[in-house]
């Protein structure tokens, strides 16, 4: 009998030596995710803000930029007109587009969790489309891009588009893949409507091509603050679904016998996917390739479980955008170019590299 308990006894201690080198190396990769994902934000942060016509030194920038925050002072050595260009202009600008691409990643990265597709984004579920046409009858209907008016009407265009297409697909029947393709039917249908109402008033092209392309060149801190509660609550919604999402990805039929409700939870995930798609469209217009590309680099970098793809997407996201600004405003200076543009000029070879390289990726 000793033989035995003494084998029993050294398993039990391997397997539990393992367990804990195992958890400890997800610990330290975990780590190693986020203490990237905020460094790669902080730089494309310091990158964003010094990058520009008027040439600022970069240490006095960071020493402005640090002496903001709380329990830190450091002596200024900017002057008072590089501080306007710093904090009127361009911070103004660097924190929308971390807030926007924070909201595009995390709002692909949740449909993608909810479709079970890494394909899916919030423009194949009726947001950029509904987004769209309410811009584009603002536009029409005031004569002109209005920075009340607009913001508004985008806003309200995407949640409704959403909500249409949810609507549909529910009524269609239970399934992903049901409300997916009455998705794409709302986005064609509303996409035709906006195509119409142009057709209609030719005048406005130009001004509604401009916006489809997005922009973030009349950034200004009242539009950071005026979508930060919604972008606050949708992030919070989607990521406190993060776990549900890891057990959805297995099926329903298990989700079910863990006691979940399915149909709930993806109800709640795609209306605070749908939010955040919503606010950040509604200041910056419509944004290809952040909310697809993003999530698959997060999953080579942390792996398939969305209690890290959510957050990790939320930071990479913001500092990919607001580096794509950066570059939006720079390279063909004094000119700018459309912030769309350039996400599809990176984001398209990116993608396409990662869909070569990426083997068997599970989401």
């Amino acid at each position: 009998m000793k033989a035995p308990v003494e084998g029993t006894t050294e398993a039990s201690a391997d397997g539990t030596a393992e367990g804990t080198g195992g958890r400890g190396r997800v610990r330290r990769r975990t780590v190693r995710a986020y203490g990237l994902a905020v460094a790669f934000l902080v730089a494309a942060v310091l990158v964003g803000a010094m990058a520009g016509a008027a040439d600022l030194n970069p240490l006095a920038t960071a020493a402005a930029l640090l002496d903001r925050l709380p329990f830190v002072h450091l002596p200024g050595g900017l002057s008072p007109l590089d501080r306007a260009v710093l904090f009127q202009i361009r911070l103004p600008r660097v924190v929308l587009a971390a807030l926007v691409g924070g909201a595009l990643s995390l709002s692909g990265a949740g449909y993608q969790g909810v479709f079970r597709n890494p394909l899916v984004d919030s423009s194949l579920l009726g947001a950029s489309a509904g987004a769209g046409l309410g811009a584009t009858l603002a536009i029409v209907a005031m004569g002109g891009v209005n920075a009340q008016t607009l913001p508004v009407a985008a806003f309200v265009g995407s949640l409704a588009g959403v909500a249409c297409a949810y609507l549909a697909g529910a009524s269609g029947g239970p399934g992903t893949s049901t409300l997916l393709l009455a998705g794409l039917a709302v986005s064609m249908f509303l996409t035709a409507v906006q195509t119409y109402v142009l057709q209609r008033s030719t005048q406005d092209i130009q001004q509604v091509y401009s916006w489809l392309l997005g922009s973030l060149s009349a950034a200004t801190w009242h539009q950071s603050v005026q979508i930060l509660p919604y972008l606050a609550v949708s992030t919070a919604v989607v990521l406190l679904h993060g776990r549900h999402l890891d057990v959805l990805s297995v099926g329903d039929e298990e989700a079910r016998s863990l006691g979940l409700r399915p149909a709930r939870i993806r109800l709640a995930v795609v209306a605070g996917c749908a939010l955040a798609a919503a606010s950040a469209v509604a200041v910056s217009g419509l944004i290809g390739f952040v909310g697809l590309v993003v999530p698959h680099a997060v999953r080579r970098l942390a792996g398939t479980s969305y209690r890290l793809v959510l957050p990790l997407s939320l930071l990479f996201g913001a500092g990919f955008l607001v580096l794509a600004d950066t570059l939006a405003r720079t390279v063909v200076a004094p000119a700018e170019l459309p912030i769309g543009v350039v996400t599809a000029l990176v984001g398209s070879p990116a993608f396409v590299w990662i869909l070569r390289s990426t083997r068997a990726v599970r989401t």
